[in-house]
């Protein structure tokens, strides 16, 4: 009996549309830049809202932050961070009214395994301080002259700032001393009698030393400048490591306290 040589034809191969393989490619990456994107929004958001706080708990102001162009989720897994910047709102830096910080640092290296918490590569800063509250913050430091100034000029030529009153005038001149900008009584007329230039001098070396007592990061003032209306010093820090002991003076337990309390949830 003669057998069938008759063959079942073998289905077709089905091609895929290159068009199609392109578009599934795309569309994958586009989900991926999608989710990336999304955490880098979410990333800088929380990275930059929680050091705005900390920060805003320390100066007793509003303050910004931006962590610069590098994506935040890349410098979190390195533990490099560049370009950060910090810009309070000028309304008062502690017991200092009318004062603002614009801060920069960069190449902030974490290290958690070595004995020193990281290293900052360099931090400079401009902190502006208006007349107006210069004599705000004066006038509270030294009781006696409350209600006294009237009016605050700034002299950019000789670099002094004058306090001027019904009763008499105190001129200032603002100068970098032991890297803190230290405020030199030039002269007192008028209230000699009230206020003799040994307690101005007293009383406004005691506010430029609390205000310069908890600068971390080895900061110290390198330059000051007077202004049609205000006065402007630059900081500088570099190579500094960062410690526990950086956080503030261990002298000065309350201080610490209230800066710990600051950073704790960073």
């Amino acid at each position: 009996m003669q057998q069938s040589s008759y063959q079942c034809p073998k289905p077709p191969v089905r091609r895929r549309n290159p068009r199609s393989i392109i578009l599934i490619a795309v569309s994958v990456s586009g989900f991926v830049a999608a989710g990336l994107l999304a955490g880098e929004v979410y990333a800088r958001h929380r990275a930059e809202t929680a050091v705005a706080a900390a920060t805003e708990c320390m100066v007793h102001d509003k303050v910004s932050v931006s962590f610069g162009a590098t994506p935040l989720l890349l410098q979190l897994a390195t533990g490099h961070y560049r370009n950060i910047s910090i810009h309070t709102a000028g309304n008062r830096i502690g017991n200092a009214q009318g004062m603002k910080a614009d801060v920069w640092i960069d190449d902030v290296r974490l290290d958690r395994d070595g004995d020193a918490m990281g290293t900052v590569g360099s931090l400079d800063a401009t902190v502006t301080w208006s007349a107006e509250g210069m004599m705000q913050s004066i006038e509270e430091a030294i009781t006696p002259l409350r209600g006294l100034v009237t009016a605050v000029e700034t002299d950019a030529d000789d670099g002094t700032i004058e306090l001027q009153g019904n009763l008499g005038d105190v001129t200032i001149k603002p100068q970098v001393t032991d890297g803190r900008v230290a405020l030199d009584v030039v002269d007192v007329t008028g209230l000699g009698l009230l206020l003799p230039s040994e307690m101005v001098q007293s009383a406004l070396d005691t506010l430029t030393t609390r205000l310069a007592e908890n600068y971390p990061l080895n900061i110290h003032a390198d330059g000051v400048q007077i202004t049609d209306d205000a006065v402007r010093a630059h900081y500088s820090s570099h190579g500094t490591s960062i410690s526990q002991d950086d956080q503030s003076d261990p002298g000065d337990q309350e201080s610490k306290d209230n800066q710990d309390s600051c950073f704790t949830h960073l």
